[in-house]
């Protein structure tokens, strides 16, 4: 799949999602779908316990997703001066709900 590198701990996706409580991993899994979706130069950064979305091989990251047990905590980044916005999505919140903000952050970054 395009978009997808690792860097540095060849770990996948697929490795990823069977530590995500199956609860959360519709939620997830379409944060990750509406992330892709924001332009071809998403590159995805799947770590030990979370999901890095950054903007091309500059890594510019724009969001940071991380599992819970009830939901999924997402960490936003427009610019390197701006303070970090933390977001809290419960499992039965609607991605319609936080998408603007994701959309902002991807067009904002640099």
């Amino acid at each position: 799949m395009e978009g997808i590198i690792s860097f540095g701990n060849n770990r996948s996706y697929d490795d990823f999602k069977k530590q995500i409580p199956s609860s959360v991993l519709p939620l997830f899994d379409s944060i990750r779908e509406f992330c892709f979706s924001l332009g071809e130069n998403v590159v995805e950064d799947v770590r030990m316990h979370r999901v890095v979305f950054c903007k091309s091989m500059t890594f510019r990251w724009f969001a940071d997703v991380e599992p819970q047990r009830e939901g999924v905590i997402i960490k936003i980044q427009k610019n390197r001066k701006e303070p970090i916005q933390i977001i809290q999505v419960k499992k039965d919140q609607q991605i319609s709900e936080f998408s603007q903000m994701l959309k902002v952050a991807f067009e904002e970054i640099h």
